[in-house]
């Protein structure tokens, strides 16, 4: 079993930043893929940005410029450094992360999300 733990969300200013952090531990043989996804009321969840087993991101382009996404292997850890947030960046953030456990399955697993607010 793999539980993925967020935390660094809250209530900013337009202009400000964020970090957040997310933490995979379990049955981990490898992380594949992690990253981030959002969701805000009414609207369908999304991919926010994402970073590969070599270290590679990907991000939406939405956020670009903006977002910068890191993992630590060593620790399990991936980490999303939020800056020049806007308020439509308003949402629950949820940690997301293929993994395979050390039964050789790989499936995905969520976080339970953290919420994000960015007003005035």
């Amino acid at each position: 079993q793999v539980q993925l733990v967020e935390s660094g969300g809250g209530l900013v200013q337009p202009g400000g930043s964020l970090r957040l952090f997310c933490a995979a531990s379990g049955s981990i043989r490898r992380i594949n893929a992690i990253g981030w996804y959002r969701q805000a009321p009414g609207k369908q969840r999304e991919l926010v940005a994402t970073i590969n087993s070599g270290g590679s991101p990907n991000y939406a382009d939405s956020v670009k410029g903006r977002f910068t996404i890191s993992r630590d292997n060593a620790k399990n850890t991936v980490a999303l450094q939020m800056n020049s947030l806007k308020p439509e960046d308003t949402a629950v953030y949820y940690c997301y992360a293929e993994v395979t456990d050390w039964s050789t399955r790989t499936r995905g697993s969520w976080g339970q999300g953290t919420q994000v607010t960015v007003s005035s």
